[in-house]
């Protein structure tokens, strides 16, 4: 007579048909995402023949014509920028801000997130420009 231990299974199971699912997901996300990103219309000043090395990994911020402030895509009044811009910050001491202020934003608004943004400590803030034509 022939035992079976208990508690002893033969169950195998494949991960090929999760690891298919998983990659297939991956594909539509990589494709589909760079289409749902929406930017935001600034037109920037033309400044310089010579493109600058700049942060990949910087944050955004941008000011309209009308204005308006912008941390990366998402709409804010200036402090709140200045406040996410500090939570960011904890994360990554040596981090880089970009500020994209449009040809015919205000120029005092754009200083003045400048000037808010060295108040609270950062020290790597930059102004983003266009090349000239040739």
């Amino acid at each position: 007579m022939t035992r079976r231990r208990s508690g002893a299974s033969d169950v195998n199971m494949s991960l090929t048909p999760m690891i298919d699912i998983m990659t297939t997901l991956l594909a539509v996300f990589m494709v589909t995402t760079p289409m749902l990103m929406s930017g935001i219309d600034i037109d920037l000043p033309r400044a310089g023949t010579s493109a600058l090395n700049g942060n990949d990994h910087a944050i955004q911020i941008s000011i309209d014509a009308k204005g308006n402030y912008y941390l990366s895509d998402l709409q804010l009044p200036a402090d709140e920028v200045v406040k996410r811009a500090i939570a960011m910050r904890g994360e990554n001491p040596n981090l880089t801000i970009t500020l994209n202020g449009d040809t015919h934003a205000d120029y005092g608004a754009v200083m003045s997130m400048m000037g808010k943004l060295k108040d609270v400590g950062f020290q790597r803030v930059g102004l983003r420009t266009r090349l000239y034509e040739k």
